[in-house]
């Protein structure tokens, strides 16, 4: 099926002399981007000069061994381009105050700056193929299509500013919801920004299925109708309701896909509405080294730790997180309000006791969780452990979000 789209795909594409593709980065690594991403790099390299580079947002850079197991091995390094959201764009626009105000119902009073990186911008590429993966998310309610661009490829600006309207909305109300603020904001930089620019979506929805990627659907298109058929597709797929709150959550964080908490607390924004008050969400992380995955970031998240919305939101007010507003909603997201305990099971070589104990959370080795609670014998849901402990296993939870069925 995938090939069959992308055929059709590279047989429309005539006369460009110079394509880029930007897939997601390996925190995407369920997505399919990787394996879309090399088959389309092979089949127009023979005809035109084709570059990559990942939306990576404030991510790190992709390494070269990530580049290889994400894509193909074959693929020269000198393909791939890196986007420095702080110093590789150029600002499109800004979106009025008044728009986002109506838009969040009066809780964001702010213009928000549109910016994407400078290579879409310079005539550098006659077509861009922008190619993610369209599941519920935080800040957005459903990843993808111009996040790609306005974020993914995003400044300071958008990317500070969008994710601190989506905190101050309430994650509740925005994750798997498409029409939500943050996408609002998206279209109109769309409908004012992005028209000059030849982009081309390819969007997928994928599952976890026996600890490998389902590819259930993929949309093509430079329209919103190409994200809306993905987005419908993606609330059958990656919305998991239950009937009744959890009291214990366990959560898998594949170790070569996250690294750092930054990207890893995907397990509590994604499971936290079906946990009980008084429960418990325990995070099973090998992987995970550091907090933020960059050094900025990092030493913010050390500092503050993650206490809830009111003690966050007094530090916003008090200007800490000037210019870094995204990290104060990464903080709200990532916070139980005091509802329930948050335990990190990471390897003690890579992050200590006192270290995950500093932010707010428990500790527990990765080793002994493994013991208790063995991946390879438990399947997702409800499980009944040999001691009597019923829990709720989540294995891939950047692929959804976990909701209360409504009464």
């Amino acid at each position: 099926m995938i090939e069959g789209v992308l055929d059709r795909i590279i047989e429309q594409i005539d006369d460009v002399e110079k394509i880029l593709l930007v897939p997601p980065d390996i925190t995407r690594c369920y997505s399919g981007g990787g394996q879309i991403t090399a088959y389309l790099y092979w089949k127009l390299s023979k005809r035109t000069e084709v570059f990559i580079m990942p939306a990576v947002g404030t991510h790190r850079a992709m390494t070269r061994d990530e580049q290889k197991n994400f894509f193909d091995p074959a693929i020269p390094e000198e393909a791939f381009l890196y986007h420095d959201w702080k110093s590789d764009t150029v600002k499109l626009g800004t979106i009025p105050e008044t728009f986002c105000e109506s838009v969040s119902n009066g809780k964001y009073v702010k213009e928000i700056s549109v910016e994407t990186d400078r290579r879409l911008l310079d005539k550098s590429f006659d077509l861009i193929l922008s190619i993610g993966q369209v599941v519920p998310h935080e800040v957005v309610g459903m990843a993808n299509y111009t996040k790609n661009i306005l974020v993914g490829l995003g400044g300071r600006g958008m990317i500070n500013e969008s994710h601190m309207m989506g905190a101050v909305c309430n994650l509740e109300t925005i994750m798997g919801e498409i029409n939500t603020p943050v996408r609002k904001v998206f279209d109109y930089a769309e409908e004012e920004f992005l028209s000059q620019i030849p982009i081309v979506y390819i969007l997928t929805v994928a599952c976890e299925e026996h600890g490998n990627s389902a590819i259930y659907g993929i949309f093509t298109g430079d329209s919103r109708r190409v994200f809306e058929q993905a987005a419908a597709l993606a609330t059958k797929k990656n919305i998991t309701f239950v009937s009744k709150p959890v009291k214990k959550v366990v959560a898998w964080l594949e170790p070569k896909e996250f690294t750092s908490f930054w990207v890893g607390n995907k397990a509590i924004y994604r499971t936290r509405m079906i946990i009980e008050d008084g429960g418990e969400l325990l995070i099973i992380a090998p992987g995970v080294k550091t907090f933020g995955e960059n050094s900025e970031v990092d030493a913010l998240i050390r500092k503050y730790g993650y206490n809830g919305t009111p003690y966050t939101m007094d530090l916003v007010r008090q200007g800490i997180f000037k210019g870094m507003e995204m990290v104060a909603a990464h903080m709200i997201h990532s916070s139980s309000e005091g509802r329930f305990t948050i335990t990190y099971a990471v390897n003690p070589q890579n992050m200590t006791k006192e270290e995950i104990e500093s932010v707010g959370w428990s500790f527990m080795d990765a080793s002994e969780a493994l013991l208790k609670y063995p991946l390879d014998q438990m399947k997702e849901g409800y499980n009944k452990m040999k001691d009597g402990e019923e829990v709720y296993m989540v294995k891939a939870p950047a692929l959804g979000v976990w909701k209360i069925l409504p009464s």
